[in-house]
C-alpha cells in the first residue's frame, strides 16, 4: 500500500468518529509512524496559571494513549504571543504543539500587530475546556454585588486598579470592555501571567480582576479574594451561586476557551490521531473531575468545533476592538 493510498484509509476510517480514531496508526509527512518520539505542548504563560494546569491534566493520560513522552514546556511572556509565536514556526508535524486560548490564538492580532497570523499558521487541533470569566474582588470588600461595586467604582473615577495576566491578553481585553460597558475607569496594571496576578491581588494591589475558576480556587479557600459574578451570558451550572455579570451590566460577556493547536500543515492522520487522543483524555472521570472541581466545563471538541469557534471570537470581538479602540 502507498502511502497517498494508506492516507486516504485513514481518512475513511476517521470519518467514523473520533473515538474509534484513538487506536489508527498516524504517519508524518516523512511517513514515519506518528508518534515515534516525543511530542512538547508548549505553554506561552508561566507555570501554574489556568493554561499550565491544564496542559499538564491532559499530559499525562496523551502519553498513556500514544506510548511516547508528552512535555509541557512554558515559554512565557507577551500576553501568550511568545511562545505561540515559537509554535508557530516550528515544523508542522505535530511533534510541537501550543496550549492555545482565546487570547494569543484569537483576539491579540485584533488589538495589535503580531508575528503570526491566528488563522491562517495554525491548524486547530482540539477545545479542551470552556471557561467562564469570574469576576473576583479582595475578600474584605465591602462589596456584594457587581451594581454595588460598580457604582462604587464610578465615584473613585480612575483612583481604582484592575489587574490582568498580561498585556493583550484575554483579561485585559475584557477588563477594558467592562470599563466601556459598566461607565467604570478601572486602571490597568498587568502581570506576567496568574500566578503572580493572583498574589498581587490578594495582597491588595488591585481592586477587581477577571480570574478562571482555577486561578481563583486556592485564593477563595484561604479566604484572600471573592467572587462576585460570573461573565457567562446567564447563569451557569459550572458556578450555580454565582450571578451573571450581565444582570447588572447588560450585553457583557466573557468566556474563553483553552485548547491545542499545531502549526499548519499537519498532516491529516496526525492532526485526527491528536485530536481524537485530547478528546478521549478529556472525557477520563478524573481528568473531567479535576475540571469540574475548579469551575470550567470539559470540552474536548473536534478540529472543526474549535476553527469554528476561533472564527466566531474575532467575529465578535472585533467590532467591539475597533468601536472601543482597545489596542495595546
Amino acid at each position: 500500500m502507498t502511502l497517498h493510498t494508506r492516507r486516504s484509509a485513514l481518512r475513511m476510517l476517521a470519518a467514523g468518529g473520533a473515538a474509534a480514531s484513538v487506536g489508527l496508526p498516524a504517519f508524518s509527512q516523512q511517513g514515519e509512524a506518528f508518534p515515534s518520539r516525543v511530542i512538547r505542548i508548549v505553554v506561552p504563560y508561566p507555570a501554574g496559571g489556568t493554561t499550565d494546569q491544564l496542559a499538564r491534566a491532559i499530559a499525562q493520560p496523551m502519553r498513556e494513549v500514544l506510548g511516547q513522552t508528552v512535555i509541557v514546556e512554558n515559554k512565557p511572556g507577551a500576553g501568550g504571543t511568545i511562545g505561540t509565536d515559537y509554535v508557530a514556526k516550528q515544523p508542522a508535524d505535530g511533534y510541537t504543539l501550543v496550549f492555545g486560548n482565546s487570547g494569543p490564538s484569537a483576539t491579540a492580532g485584533l488589538m495589535r500587530k503580531l508575528p503570526y497570523d491566528p488563522q491562517k499558521d495554525f491548524r486547530p487541533i482540539s477545545g479542551v475546556v470552556r471557561v467562564p470569566m469570574i469576576l473576583a474582588v479582595p475578600a474584605d470588600s465591602p462589596h456584594k454585588s457587581v451594581a454595588e461595586f460598580v457604582a462604587w467604582a464610578r465615584s473613585r473615577g480612575d483612583k481604582v486598579n484592575y489587574g490582568s495576566t498580561g498585556v493583550g491578553g484575554s483579561s485585559h481585553l475584557f477588563s477594558e470592555y467592562f470599563n466601556e460597558l459598566a461607565g467604570t475607569r478601572f486602571q490597568h496594571i498587568p502581570y506576567a501571567g496568574a500566578p503572580p496576578l493572583v498574589t498581587a491581588f490578594a495582597g491588595g494591589q488591585v481592586q477587581m480582576a477577571f480570574v478562571t475558576g482555577l486561578d481563583g480556587a486556592a485564593m477563595v479557600q484561604a479566604g484572600k479574594i471573592r467572587y462576585l459574578a460570573v461573565a457567562s451570558p446567564k447563569r451557569t451550572p459550572v458556578l450555580p451561586d454565582l450571578p451573571a455579570i450581565a444582570e447588572a451590566v447588560p450585553g457583557f460577556q466573557a468566556v474563553v476557551w483553552f485548547g491545542v493547536l499545531a502549526p499548519a500543515g499537519v498532516p491529516d492522520p496526525v492532526a485526527q490521531k491528536l485530536s481524537s487522543t485530547i478528546a478521549a483524555a478529556v472525557r477520563r472521570p478524573e481528568v473531567s473531575k479535576f475540571l469540574t472541581d475548579r469551575n470550567v466545563e470539559p470540552w474536548g471538541s473536534t478540529q472543526e468545533e474549535l476553527g469554528r469557534t476561533i472564527e466566531g471570537e474575532i467575529a465578535q470581538w472585533g467590532p467591539i476592538v475597533k468601536k472601543f479602540n482597545i489596542t495595546v
